[in-house]
């Protein structure tokens, strides 16, 4: 007898937060689905496939084969066939199994599988997502709890989604505070046009100098193999991600304003230098970067 495949009763265009025009499908056996290629879409993958080769390297590590079944395996890794109300057929990944895929990437993260930079991103999407549905979802428990399901506004849920999406991607954008760039500037008398305006090339080896090769050693170094430049001389993402979340990023935060503070403390560039050097000495590196002069911008 052939395998029933599920047709779609309900469908809609669905946002959060950045991600716009998902397509969302409710199937026959109330099964809640994604349509494939925005699975991609939300982790910033090139392709549904891409994901899928990742997910399926990382299930043969030790720690996290053992903590998955083989049907676990399979449908993190497998898209599920329907009918859509058109009559097309479509793959997607159910809602439980995405949101499940996203978790392994962050189980992967901690145990340091990751090993591109567009993993790298696949957790940062993942983290922003889970987080922001969590805080949506215990909210929606309380609105179910004491009635105010029934007053609140139909997208009300939706919107305070799109606010959480929104404030997890601002907490990657200021990794760098504000304030690190405009104390740069100020002692290197250059003039200050706010953070919307492009900045020389010269201030991310600075940044490299003053903040990674002075946070531990061979840092730096590590930094650079694996996130390398391209061969139009850009890297696929900052070196930031590349740092863990219980480690890295508090070390980086610590750092980075006890340098404004030492920025702050100095009426040049030259003495900032000074205070650097003696605040936190560079780790293995024996380049002075720092001592780089204003023509460097050209």
């Amino acid at each position: 007898m052939p395998r029933h495949v599920p047709t779609a009763t309900h469908e809609a265009r669905l946002k959060l937060g950045k991600w716009d025009n998902l397509r969302a499908h409710v199937l026959d056996d109330q099964r809640r689905v994604l349509s494939h290629d925005c699975v991609a879409y939300i982790l910033q993958a090139k392709s549904p496939t891409q994901v899928q080769a990742s997910i399926a390297r990382w299930s043969q590590h030790p720690t996290l084969r053992n903590s998955l079944n083989a049907e676990e395996r399979l449908d993190l890794c497998s898209p599920i066939r329907f009918i859509t109300k058109a009559g097309k057929t479509e793959h997607g990944l159910e809602s439980e199994t995405f949101v499940a895929a996203c978790k392994f990437i962050l189980r992967a993260r901690r145990l340091g599988l990751l090993k591109t930079a567009d993993e790298v991103v696949f957790a940062q999407e993942s983290e922003s997502l889970i987080i922001s549905l969590a805080n949506v979802g215990l909210t929606a428990l309380i609105d179910e709890a004491t009635g105010f399901q029934r007053e609140r506004a139909p997208d009300a849920l939706r919107e305070l989604l799109d606010r959480y999406l929104k404030k997890e991607y601002a907490i990657w954008a200021k990794r760098f505070p504000d304030d690190f760039y405009h104390e740069m500037f100020r002692l290197k008398k250059w003039d200050w046009k706010g953070m919307a305006i492009n900045r020389p090339s010269i201030v991310g080896t600075y940044t490299r100098d003053i903040v990674y090769a002075r946070i531990a050693p061979g840092l730096l170094r590590e930094l650079e193999v694996l996130n390398p430049k391209d061969g139009s001389g850009n890297r696929l993402s900052k070196h930031h991600q590349w740092l863990t979340d219980e480690i890295g990023h508090p070390a980086l935060s610590h750092h980075i304003h006890a340098v404004i503070g030492l920025m702050r403390a100095s009426t040049t560039w030259a003495g900032f230098n000074q205070l650097l050097k003696r605040a936190f000495p560079r780790k293995g590196d024996q380049l002075d970067l720092l001592d780089l002069q204003d023509s460097d911008l050209t």
